[in-house]
């Protein structure tokens, strides 16, 4: 029996061997997770993000979203976690849009906010957030924050992807170059009142 431990370890290993290649075979992407980029020196400071010092000294006049994806922060790569800081002026609005790679979790730390979103039975759900109220937005549907207050307010987000994406509806729709015919009648209005429209958002 003891002259089959050998055989019985490398098949064993044999086995292991594969069933790894198999999993790197089908996500070719595995290792970027611990791979930092070309010419970069791995140390605290890469692990470090820095671009949120200040975000808070002073106060927008717009809305304003400060991000810390993959993008401005290549250790997030892989790591499935994404941040933002979200200020809300006075009457401000983040309009209607998606995040088509990840759910958002928001945690308003300052100030009040109504929020919704909508379903795919196109069902509307809303919530008045106040201070220390967390609100999440399911991964790719359409949703919106705004202040109707006089006062403004921050909200922190967290993202389950280090590039969740943002497709802003708005935008996505009247700001592309979409034929005026097709909108029209998606809306059931005119042409008229669809390059109007259009003529707030400039030339895509």
């Amino acid at each position: 029996m003891d002259s089959l431990k050998p055989v019985s370890l490398s098949l064993f290993l044999l086995s292991f061997v594969s069933a790894v290649n198999m999993v790197f075979a089908g996500d070719p992407d595995i290792l970027s997770d611990f791979v930092a980029p070309t010419n970069t020196i791995v140390d605290g400071k890469f692990f470090t993000y820095t671009g949120m010092r200040g975000v808070l000294a002073k106060f927008p006049q717009n809305f304003t979203l400060t991000k810390a994806t993959m993008n401005e922060f290549p250790a997030l790569n892989g790591q499935s976690v994404s941040y933002a800081v979200l200020q809300y002026p006075a009457g401000s609005l983040n309009p209607p849009h998606t995040h088509p790679r990840a759910a958002e979790l928001l945690f308003l730390v300052y100030g009040s906010l109504d929020v919704g979103f909508v379903d795919t039975k196109n069902v509307l759900y809303t919530q008045k957030l106040q201070v220390g109220d967390m609100f999440i937005f399911p991964k790719g549907l359409v949703h919106h924050q705004s202040n109707p207050t006089k006062e403004p307010a921050v909200a922190i987000s967290s993202f389950g992807s280090a590039n969740a994406g943002t497709v802003s509806v708005p935008s996505a729709v009247f700001s592309t170059g979409i034929d005026d015919g097709i909108l029209a009648k998606a809306f059931k209005t005119d042409v008229y009142t669809i390059q109007k429209i259009k003529s707030g958002f400039g030339k895509p």
